[in-house]
């Protein structure tokens, strides 16, 4: 079946608004509002339409895993990549699916097992951050 760019461009546009309210429940609307006001007018403004359209619109939102296991494997997958600004907002939103700080802590020491200890070690000191900023606060 062949469509057509205005039907794209629908497509486009449905996912670029699931992707927002997803991004925003999971990351928070602070979190969102913060990384597109750093992003308006510059050249990283297409890469977060992208990230929210493909990545929040359409992956956060296949059936197969719900948010909470997507959380927990993002942890994982971050810590591999040595993401650690990434981590943090992740580490939050994982909590706001419902990962406990327990569950948190254990991802990262499961991941030192497969992506090495200053990976972990470097990931935890982003998570403990996280901990005691909500702590503090």
């Amino acid at each position: 079946m062949t469509t057509s760019s205005s039907d794209e461009g629908a497509h486009s546009q449905d996912l670029r608004e699931q992707g927002f309210a997803t991004r925003r429940e999971v990351m928070s609307d602070e979190f969102v509002d913060r990384a597109m006001g750093r992003a308006t007018g510059t050249a990283s403004e297409a890469i977060q339409y992208v990230v929210t359209e493909n990545v929040w619109g359409n992956i956060w939102n296949r059936p197969g895993l719900g948010w909470r296991d997507r959380s927990l494997l993002n942890i994982g997958m971050l810590v591999a990549l040595r993401a650690n600004a990434e981590l943090a907002g992740h580490v939050r939103g994982g909590l706001t699916n419902g990962l406990t700080r327990e569950e948190i802590t254990e991802a990262v020491i499961h991941a030192s097992g497969y992506c090495g200890a200053p990976a972990a070690l470097s990931a935890m000191k982003t998570v403990q951050e996280v901990f005691d900023a909500l702590d503090a606060g």
